[in-house]
């Protein structure tokens, strides 16, 4: 075998032996950044690729006929989902708008490149997955993973940290326990409304009703649904929403212009589909009948508005009166915000105040916070977390302080009384954070054919985020 060993090596031609050696350095140094030496064993694959050849990979070359042509389309496949899936797990991703949260910073319809590089690539945590798909596969509807191995959470060196005003996607923090046929709302939330209901034991309920509610499913962190929200507080800071106005440390935020709010707009009646959507609003949001309000003898609509399409509105002669917030109108329920469950009687327009949890930073446990940490030390940071007779045992340990792993972010969207997000679910951890949009690569409207302006031509290649550039946020 030595021999043989010795033959091969002979026969490697000088520039095979140079290319080795740059692939080899790239490999390295791919290693030392994913801070993982056990991928170093990968090298000997290499090493064989390139230089011994014991593995006969080209065998198929040498066939003739059917097996050389599909072969040759195996192979063009296999190197095609190989190089996808580096680059989406390293590079960036494209990513599809699917609801009007960050309307109108965002489009329903958009498609974005998501710069995965921009915060630093997390390394894939469940690392033998399907590159073209996110949990599930199409057609069939499998898993498109497996949940063994599992890594630990790291990532690459980034250009920076997330900043205020960024567009964040990330993958949604409730998203690890799923009824597959129910995702809207989550299974958290269905937990929450059973019990609300009278429902003693929620879980136990969902796992009876296969038929309503379907399988019941774990999904890992990198595996989970992805989101796409406005990083609004950061790690360390204290957060207050006080009628909508955010303050962060005590200090009032600005609220930019592509900020909507819904308002009731009383009307002398039906308003054509046209002017709503020259205006910018979307027929999901418009399509309802007119709301009457028996009590005071009127319509309105309830539709979201940025200030400029308000402002706009409130000249149209079809509006009958004041436009009113939706908020301050007191016939909506905007309760059952995070945490889930907590009597502090904090709606959508008024919450807090509440900390961030920072890295490395120290929380002093109380019967009055536990409610807004428990989830982030239990489930996001790994711990066994108890509390009984007053007291708090971590990993069996009874203590009043934990000293939190991870920086954590609060997110919203700019459609803020349509917009599920940290008010409703809480903190998204750093281990969750996938990459920020860059740039519009196409953008669609649904509410328009393909002869009638379906395409956004105006939006591609377009900034995704033109408020954080011009300074707003900050």
């Amino acid at each position: 075998m030595a021999q043989s060993l010795r033959d091969r090596l002979k026969a490697v031609k000088t520039t095979r032996w140079i290319r080795f050696g740059i692939v080899s350095a790239v490999y390295v140094f791919w290693v030392i950044l994913m801070g993982n030496p056990w991928l170093l064993f990968g090298w000997l694959l290499l090493a064989d690729i390139y230089i011994t050849s014991y593995i006969p990979w080209g065998w198929w070359k040498k066939k003739k006929g059917l097996t050389r042509t599909v072969m040759a389309w195996v192979d063009a496949i296999v190197y095609a989902l190989v190089l996808i899936y580096f680059i989406f797990a390293f590079v960036g991703q494209q990513y599809e708008i699917p609801s009007s949260s960050l309307e109108k910073s965002l489009l329903v319809g958009d498609r974005l490149w998501v710069d995965k590089t921009v915060y630093g690539a997390r390394v894939p945590q469940t690392p033998v997955h399907f590159p073209l798909a996110q949990h599930t596969m199409p057609l069939i509807g499998s898993k498109s993973y497996l949940e063994k191995p599992q890594l630990k959470y790291h990532r690459l060196p980034g250009r920076r940290s997330v900043e205020r005003g960024d567009i964040v996607v990330f993958n949604y923090p409730q998203g690890d326990t799923v009824a597959l046929k129910i995702q809207n709302p989550d299974y958290y939330q269905i937990c929450y409304d059973l019990k609300r209901n009278g429902v003693s034991d929620p879980r136990k309920f969902i796992a009876s009703d296969p038929e309503r509610f379907g399988e019941v499913v774990w999904r890992p962190v990198d595996r989970r649904e992805n989101y796409v929200k406005r990083a609004i507080g950061l790690p360390g800071e204290r957060l207050n929403i006080v009628d909508d106005q955010i303050f962060i440390n005590g200090h009032k935020i600005a609220t930019p212009d592509n900020v909507q709010f819904n308002y009731l707009i009383p009307v002398k009646g039906q308003i054509a589909p046209e002017k709503w959507m020259e205006l910018g609003v979307r027929i999901e949001d418009f399509s309802q009948q007119l709301i009457q309000d028996e009590l005071h003898g009127i319509y309105y609509y309830n539709l979201p508005l940025t200030s400029r399409m308000k402002a706009e509105v409130e000249k149209w002669p079809e509006v009958a009166g004041a436009l009113m917030r939706e908020s301050e109108a007191g016939v909506f329920d905007l309760s059952g915000v995070f945490p889930m469950g907590a009597s502090y009687n904090w709606t959508r327009d008024n919450m807090g105040e509440i900390w961030i949890p920072k890295r490395g930073s120290t929380l002093h446990l109380t019967e009055a916070n536990y409610p807004i940490y428990e989830r982030a030390i239990r489930v996001y940071e790994g711990n066994d977390l108890q509390r009984r007779d007053g007291k708090f045992y971590i990993n069996g340990k009874q203590t009043e302080y934990y000293t939190f792993k991870m920086d954590y972010y609060w997110m919203m969207g700019d459609n803020r009384d349509r917009s599920a997000d940290s008010r409703y679910w809480g903190f998204v951890p750093e281990d969750h954070i996938v990459g920020s949009p860059v740039t519009i690569l196409v953008s669609l409207d649904k509410d328009r054919k393909w002869s009638d302006g379906k395409i956004r031509w105006e939006r591609i290649l377009g900034n995704p985020n033109p408020d954080k550039r011009s300074g707003k946020w900050q």
